[in-house]
């Protein structure tokens, strides 16, 4: 929640002070206002990200808002005075039913959107076509709760939507095209090239894991393949881990492919920044193939996206799901394309001698 007059901390304009570095002072007016969930990982993130929030000057309210039945209650009772009377309202994720229910209790003229992730792109595309907020990787409505929703989630739409009396920004460096009356300012992380690094290079590589498989994606066994094949066709060493990776599939990893697991506390451009990261650094497509090329300016390091292969694909992802992953990668910019990893190894001739065990799966790290 934030006045009119106060400024974000990784704008990156020409005309910002803060480009040139930190400056704790100049930020007395923002509220950042955490809606902690459950996974812990994410959670410890948060912690740590809130932690350089408090050293750049702005208030950090933690909400337990998903712990327990009251909880909610006792977090939106908390809330409604501070959004009825905010000027300017920033939000980070806008499909968040959480984020979506506060919306209705805003009279705000100034939405921000500041999201870096890869579904700022479908919530432009859905904004502009007037369609309800819905995640990509979704197959449409999920039953009775859903339906139970929708006023909410329709009245957030208008509040995200700009006119007369409203103005809607998205702060993003994702490529998108901005729906009529909306204002796209590019975040280019300058804030956090000026706050960390440059990074010391270890000269190998290193893979970047996703969520795909957890969110119904991409079935387990062909993208254990995949990071099989990559790791051994670039020599990769360590796997950086998605917050929301199983420490199931991260075992597998580990023991059937023998990375090492590293499980950062920060976000992984500010994780970059610090170092020491690998020369060439290999992702799916995801946020990181947008964000990386722009947090490692001038460093040396190369930022690759291994394309998805159609027959990857779970029979419950959305109908989206290829089309959008190949627009995540097409319009990622300062990468190299290396099309889809080989899913299966060919087989070995049966007198082969059988493989060498990996041995026992190597204990995650984490980096910070």
């Amino acid at each position: 929640m934030q006045r009119p007059d106060a400024r974000r901390a990784d704008a990156g304009r020409p005309d910002d002070p803060r480009a040139d570095g930190p400056e704790p002072a100049a930020l007395p007016d923002l509220t950042v206002v955490v809606l902690s969930p459950h996974d812990p990982m994410t959670r410890g993130q948060l912690r740590r990200m809130a932690e350089l929030a408090r050293d750049e000057g702005f208030r950090v309210r933690w909400e337990e808002a998903r712990g327990g039945a009251g909880a909610p209650i006792k977090t939106i009772g908390g809330l409604r005075g501070p959004l009825r009377r905010a000027e300017r309202i920033v939000i980070g994720d806008p499909f968040s039913r959480y984020v979506q229910l506060l919306l209705t209790l805003t009279r705000a003229r100034d939405l921000i959107v500041v999201d870096d992730g890869t579904a700022t792109m479908e919530f432009i595309s859905q904004l502009a076509k007037g369609e309800p907020l819905v995640r990509w990787h979704r197959r449409g409505s999920r039953g009775a709760r859903d339906m139970v929703f929708a006023p909410v989630s329709a009245t957030a739409r208008r509040r995200l939507t700009p006119d007369d009396g409203r103005r809607v920004e998205v702060f993003s460096s994702m490529p998108v095209e901005p729906p009529p009356g909306v204002t796209i300012t590019a975040n280019d992380f300058a804030w956090t090239r000026a706050r960390f690094g440059p990074p010391r290079l270890t000269g190998g590589t290193d893979l970047v894991g996703t969520s795909l498989v957890e969110t119904g994606v991409v079935d387990l066994e062909r993208y254990l393949e995949a990071v099989g094949s990559l790791a051994r066709a670039h020599g990769a060493t360590r796997y950086f881990a998605h917050r929301r990776e199983s420490a199931e599939k991260l075992s597998r990893v580990a023991g059937e492919v023998g990375l090492e697991i590293v499980r950062p506390d920060l976000p992984l451009e500010l994780i970059a920044r610090r170092g020491p990261i690998g020369h060439t650094i290999v992702s799916f497509p995801s946020t990181v193939v947008h964000t990386l090329p722009l947090a490692l300016v001038g460093t040396g390091v190369q930022v690759a996206v291994c394309d998805v292969d159609p027959a990857w694909l779970t029979s419950d992802a959305s109908p989206r799901a290829q089309g959008f992953l190949s627009g995540v990668t097409g319009t990622a910019r300062d990468v190299r394309r290396l099309g889809p990893a080989p899913s299966r190894a060919p087989e070995a001739p049966r007198d082969a001698a059988p493989p060498t065990s990996p041995g026992p799966p190597a204990a995650p790290v984490a980096a910070s």
